[in-house]
């Protein structure tokens, strides 16, 4: 469904930095770099004011009505963390649930999820910490520990608090497309992309080009930017560094958080789906720019880390095939 209205709800003592992450991915207009915005508001029952858990009040929000017309809804943590939150908020994630709207849950916010009855029988995420005693309370859950985020038919749920901000990016991918999610990203200073399946411990983001302190590094990651349709070994690459292969690795999976080999996987892909996007050129000619040998190759990564095909991919942009 179309997505045009976003809640954020909370109750009182809420997580702060989740707070602006909503705030920040679908509150701020951002048409300066060409993204379509969102209406948006912080929703609390009846509108009554809320704090965070650094102190601060919160004052001027909306009430659940505003919810009622939202095509999404966000629930970031709130205090006591794992505890049933007030019932209206269930109410108003059950309804939107009812009526097809995506909601999400951020963190310990994927309880509220939980306590809505939306996650039975669905793959879902929390933030390892939380996860046997969401584990014990929502026993038909099906939590995958390991992810930063899930997707499961419009139930989006974030594992710890920084992987707030790759759900984000990921629905303003699925909202937006690929292209407002890299420059909203850029604008940011965050990883474009890091795949809802990588694992919640690692050490850095898979960053843009220019998202990395290290400067022989990030020189390196932009020379492969420039040519994604062409073959690269690790050889070569440490070559152009002036490292040894195994310290170049090391200093790459440090700034990365990744190998060289996925990182430029996600990144052909990731043009992969701005020319699918735009929709001039054909998959075989998309293949040739992405720097795979056929159209075949690319199906198969894409279809394997996208979990769509390409043309499907296509179709839910531009309606051709």
């Amino acid at each position: 469904m179309a997505v045009n209205r976003v809640a954020v709800l909370v109750a009182d003592r809420v997580s702060p930095f989740e707070l602006g992450v909503a705030c920040e991915v679908f509150g701020t207009d951002r048409s300066a770099d060409g993204i379509e915005g969102w209406e948006f508001a912080v929703c609390s029952p009846e509108g009554a004011n809320a704090r965070s858990w650094s102190g601060f009040g919160l004052t001027g929000l909306s009430g659940l009505d505003f919810a009622e017309t939202a095509e999404l809804l966000i629930v970031p943590t709130c205090e006591p963390r794992s505890a049933r939150p007030p019932e209206p908020l269930l109410d108003a994630l059950r309804a939107a649930a009812d009526r097809g709207a995506w909601v999400a849950g951020f963190c310990a916010g994927v309880f509220s999820l939980g306590y809505a009855g939306l996650l039975d029988g669905r793959r879902c995420t929390v933030h390892w910490v939380y996860e046997s005693e969401f584990r014990r309370r929502f026993p038909a859950a099906e939590v995958d520990p390991q992810a930063l985020y899930a997707d499961d038919g419009g139930v989006l749920t974030s594992a710890g608090t920084v992987a707030a901000v790759d759900l984000c990016l990921h629905l303003v991918r699925r909202l937006r497309g690929v292209d407002a999610a890299t420059a909203l990203a850029r604008r940011m200073v965050a990883a474009p992309h890091r795949t809802g399946g990588q694992a919640q411990f690692v050490e850095a983001p898979v960053p843009a080009a220019t998202a990395t302190d290290d400067t022989v590094l990030a020189e390196v990651l932009e020379w492969i930017e420039r040519r994604l349709d062409q073959p690269v070994t690790v050889a070569e690459l440490a070559r152009r560094t002036g490292l040894g292969e195994r310290t170049f690795l090391r200093r790459f999976a440090a700034a990365t958080g990744t190998t060289p080999h996925r990182w430029l996987t996600e990144r052909r892909l990731d043009r992969a789906q701005g020319l699918l996007e735009a929709g001039a050129l054909s998959i075989e000619d998309i293949a040739v720019a992405c720097g795979y040998s056929s159209a075949a190759a690319l199906r198969h990564q894409f279809t394997r880390l996208r979990g769509t095909s390409p043309s499907a991919y296509r179709r839910a942009f531009t309606g051709a095939g």
